[in-house]
This record gives structure tokens, sequence and C-alpha cells, in this order.
């Protein structure tokens, strides 16, 4: 009689916390994707932007923070061979403007991470929200470029909530959960993707005569961070225990020190402090992975960057034609996340990636020298199907280590990897790409792609840290 009632008592347990697992996968899904919608209004915008404040600092000199990043962008373009073009330079002043985001992301991610490992994940992705809600709210009153910049500069240092959320996830019990709360992460992003731009050029096209056209855009974005904000408050319950924090925000913020040199980062220092080190094994596994995921992103953002040069050039994509190509991208990615990824078992995520990385390679050879639409489109399917499976499987993949008073600083650095990548991938690839042509870029990145397939082959099964 005993041991059925210890087993049903086990049972009712392991129910509970599934309850209340799917519970957090649910707030942190729905927050997230109130947050990228607000975040992802802008992308439509940039090329109009870009050219209104190029207007107003030309006319008025209010401020010369335009100028110089116009002169930066100048340079690389002749250094490039890229054609003078109105068009182009948008493309590379976007560029620009999104590799400064990304930047600061590498810096605030392990910061916040690691202030979460402290403090807990609720108050530090409150914090970070309530940035959010001031840089929309400096985007909102910005009549010149600098002020803009300012806004996205604040933007950039906040959005660590997104590497919070990872943790969150990370935070939970059951392999199962975490991957399954990875996927969903993924499906908030591509449908955050997919509405918040046709949402922000909606707006645009309703502005009044007389009023700035990015206005709207830029206060609904803003009302969506306060909804966040009082979603969050209300709703998302801790997940990281008293008992399982690092004993200071000192402690926390030294390991996140660590996580400001590249060479650190790459090594994982920022977990090897303490009682609670991974075990060599572990670790090992931990630096392939980061490194894996880094020149995945490094590669995969590059090509990315690039369609927008090769639709354009090859095709004579209009904007509309190319927001098109894209929600079409989106749409798969969250059918792809949202019926296959989540249900990934967990111990096959490894194989699952490897599948996915394989695939790009012919998708990336057919978008590259792609001589119609129907090769460009055969391409962007296989493209789309596997960018879906890569970062929700690996994310899972590493949520599983560390000890769970670590579990803000793991997902930060990777985070903060992906951030480097997305800030020198572009570079890279637009250099390639006006150097030597689509075909050829398209072609060497794309068979790099066998770099991250075979470290991950290297992977060994993780001991027990937890």
């Amino acid at each position: 009689m005993a041991p059925r009632e210890k087993a049903t008592s086990n049972s009712s347990i392991s129910d509970k916390q599934e309850h209340n697992s799917s519970r957090v996968i649910t707030i942190v899904f729905l927050a997230l994707f109130i947050d990228l919608l607000g975040f992802a209004l802008i992308l439509p915008l940039f090329p109009s932007i870009l050219d209104y404040y190029s207007q107003t600092e030309l006319s008025v000199l209010q401020d010369g923070f335009y100028l110089l990043l116009q002169r930066g962008v100048d340079w690389f373009a002749v250094m490039a061979g890229i054609p003078p073009e109105r068009k182009y330079n948008s493309v590379l002043f976007g560029g620009l403007i999104g590799s400064i985001f990304s930047i600061l992301q590498f810096f605030s991610s392990p910061l916040t991470g690691a202030m979460s490992d402290s403090l807990g994940r609720r108050p530090v992705i409150l914090m970070t929200v309530i940035g959010l809600i001031t840089s929309y709210s400096l985007w909102a009153a910005s009549r010149t470029f600098g002020v803009f910049l300012l806004s996205r500069i604040i933007g950039g240092i906040s959005k660590g909530n997104v590497s919070l959320s990872t943790a969150i996830v990370a935070d939970l019990h059951s392999p199962k959960a975490r991957s399954k709360g990875m996927a969903m992460i993924g499906v908030a992003f591509s449908l955050g993707f997919t509405l918040g731009p046709m949402i922000g050029a909606y707006l645009a096209m309703q502005t009044e005569k007389g009023e700035v056209f990015y206005l709207r855009s830029a206060l609904v974005a803003l009302m969506f961070a306060v909804a966040d904000l009082i979603f969050i408050f209300f709703l998302l319950p801790e997940t990281l225990p008293k008992e399982n924090r690092v004993s200071s925000v000192t402690s926390g913020f030294q390991a996140a020190v660590d996580l400001l040199s590249p060479l650190a980062l790459f090594r994982f220092s920022a977990v090897t402090r303490g009682k609670e080190s991974p075990s060599e094994e572990n670790l090992q596994n931990l630096k392939i992975l980061g490194l894996a995921y880094f020149l995945y992103l490094f590669l995969f953002s590059g090509l990315e960057y690039t369609l927008s040069f090769l639709t354009h050039q090859r095709f004579q994509f209009s904007s509309m034609q190319q927001g098109k190509m894209f929600f079409f991208i989106g749409i798969t990615m969250a059918v792809i996340q949202g019926g296959y990824a989540r249900r990934i078992k967990p111990g096959n995520e490894i194989r699952a990636v490897k599948r996915a990385i394989i695939l790009l390679i012919p998708a990336f050879l057919l978008i590259g020298w792609a001589a119609n639409v129907a090769m460009l489109g055969a391409g962007l399917l296989l493209y789309s199907c596997a960018a879906a499976i890569v970062i929700p499987c690996l994310s899972a993949v590493v949520s599983g280590y560390g000890s769970a008073s670590q579990k803000g600083r793991v997902m930060g650095i990777l985070r903060s990897l992906g951030a480097l990548a997305r800030a020198l991938g572009p570079i890279l690839s637009a250099t390639v790409y006006w150097l030597a042509g689509a075909e050829v870029c398209f072609t060497l990145c794309g068979a790099f792609f066998l770099v991250p397939f075979a470290l991950l082959g290297s992977v060994k099964e993780p001991l027990k840290d937890e």
C-alpha cells in the first residue's frame, strides 16, 4: 500500500510541476511576443526614418551624429565597391545601426543575466522593460538623429530581457519543458518579427498631414511596452528561489566582467567561479556549443542581411515585395517551431540541429544562384525550415548546463555570443558579396556551415551538474 501511495504522491508532484511549467512557458511566450511586436514596428520604417533625418540634418545641421555615421557608411561602400544608390545606402546605414544595437546587447545580456542570478528573474526583467519604455518614449519625442540614436542605444542596453526569458525557461525542472519553452520563444520571435513590421507599415500609411510619419508607430510600441510591464508584474512568477541564488550582486557582476572579454566569453569563464563550477567535460561541451552557436549565427546573419541586396539587385524587388518575402519566412518558421521544434524529444536536439544545418547548405546555394523567383522561393522555404530549428534546439541544450544559480549567466553568455555574431556577420558578408559576387558569397558561406556541423559532432552526453 505504501509504495502505491508513494507512487501516487510522486505522480501528483510531477503533474503539478508540469502544470506550473506550462503556465510559465505561456506567460513568457506572451510577454516576449508583446515585447517583440513593439520592437519590430520600426523595421519597415528604417529607410524612411534615415531619409527623414538626412534631410533634417543637412538642412538645419542640428547635430553631427548623422553626418558622422554617414561618412563611415560611405567609406565602407567605397572600400567594398558598393554602387552609390540610395537603396543600398539605406540598407548599409540600417545595418550599421543594427550592429551598434547588437554590440550593446553583447554587453548587456551577461550583466542582466548575472544580476538576475542574484536578485531573481522578476525584478530584473521588470527593470529591462522600464528601459524599453524609456527608449520608445525618446523615439516618440525625437526630432533629431541624435535623440533617435540615444533611444536605440537605451533600447539595445535594455534588450537583456530576451536572455532573461531564456533563463526563466532554463529554470524549469524538466528537460522536456525546457525544450518546449525554447521552441515557444522561437515562435514568439517568428510571429513578432512577422506581424510587427506589418503593423508598423500600416500605422505609417495612416499618418495625417503635418504629423511625423513614425509617431504613431512609436506610441504603439510604447503602449506595447507598458502593457508588457503590467502583464509581467501581475502574472510572471519568480522562477529562481532565494536558496538557489548567488550570494551577492557583486559575485554575479564579478563573473559577468569575464563576459566583457570575447576570449573569456568563448571559454564560459563566468560559470567556472565558485563551488558550483561545471565538470571539465560539461565545460568543454559548453565551449563547443557556444562556438557552434556563434559560427552558425555569424554565417546566418550575414547571409540574411545580404538577401536585401540580392533581391533588389537581381529581381528588382520593391520594399513591398521584400516585406512579403520576410512575411513568408516568418510564417514558415512559426509553423515549423510550433508544430515540429517544440515536439523534439530531449536528447534529440543536437541531431535535429545537425540535420537543419545540412539543409541550409542547399538552401543558400539555391538562393545565391537563383535564376528566377521560383528557384529563390525554393531556397527560402528550405532556409526557413532549417532556421526554425537551430536556435531553439541549441538554446534548449545549453539550458541544461550549469546549476540553478548559474542559469542566468549561462543563457546570458549564449545571448552575448549571438549578439556578437550578429554585429560582425553582416560586415563580412556584405564585403564578400560586393567584392566577389552573390554566387561566391552564398556558396562560400554555405560551405562554411560544415564547421559548426562538425563541432556539434564532438559534443558528449552531459554529466549532471545540479
